[in-house]
């Protein structure tokens, strides 16, 4: 029995297992399984990034205090970072990488950068 390329369609050649002609029709069928799955990574990467360059810009000393307004003004997004950590104290700070804020009083936020 005959088995026909997964992308292209040629009939195949050569070993039994064998399940693409050419490297290139691996390829091209291999990316468009993956495709989904890597678009959503990537914009979560994109949105990750963006978010450690904004933070990092707002805090050049290693400690600051800013507004919520001034970080959405730049687009930060909340919803995405990488790692929580609670104190025993019970402050929660939020981190993307190595860039971190504490929520504190009256709409404020202390950025931090862990070493």
């Amino acid at each position: 029995m005959k088995k026909n390329c997964l992308e292209c369609g040629e009939p195949l050649n050569g070993r039994i297992d064998k399940k693409f002609c050419s490297d290139y029709c691996r390829n091209t069928y291999n990316n468009k399984i993956n495709k989904e799955s890597k678009n959503l990574i990537r914009n979560i990467n994109n949105r990750l990034r963006k978010n450690h360059r904004i933070l990092s810009e707002l805090n050049t000393l290693g400690k600051t205090k800013v507004t919520r307004k001034k970080l959405l003004d730049d687009n930060f997004d909340f919803d995405f970072i990488t790692s929580i950590y609670t104190t025993k104290a019970g402050n929660t700070y939020f981190y993307v990488y190595d860039q971190g804020y504490l929520p504190i009083e009256n709409d404020y936020f202390l950025l931090i950068k862990k070493d």
